[in-house]
């Protein structure tokens, strides 16, 4: 049985900071800089949670996850193959399902909690 010491608050849970630049075969503009602290992943590998930055920049995104976020600071643009888009700003809630395939692009340096699970390919 798990107890309240196994809650993991990300303001108490030191993690390593992970910085990387998106792939040069995915950047669309700017230098597309991010960061990923990421707080848990369970005993499967399918379910992660974390704190993700990044700066100025577009780079192409194929979501095999589904991912639930929450910005919690600046400004970002999701959009589709089709061009289709939202815009989101600090504050707002959303879920990008597995499948998805566009571009991320961040207007306004931005940070966010994300919690992300990857169904495992069957054999």
């Amino acid at each position: 049985m798990k107890q309240a010491s196994d809650i993991i608050v990300f303001q108490r849970h030191d993690v390593a900071l992970e910085s990387f630049v998106a792939a040069e075969d995915r950047r669309v503009a700017g230098e597309c800089r991010q960061s990923v602290a990421n707080h848990y992943s369970d005993p499967s590998g399918q379910f992660h949670a974390g704190i993700w930055s990044g700066g100025l920049g577009c780079w192409k995104v194929r979501y095999s996850e589904h991912e639930f976020c929450t910005l919690l600071q600046g400004r970002v643009k999701v959009s589709d193959e089709a061009g289709n888009s939202v815009e989101l700003k600090q504050g707002g809630h959303f879920v990008i399902p597995a499948g998805f395939v566009g571009t991320w692009q961040v207007l306004e340096p931005a940070c966010k909690t994300y919690a992300v699970f990857e169904a495992r390919q069957a054999e």
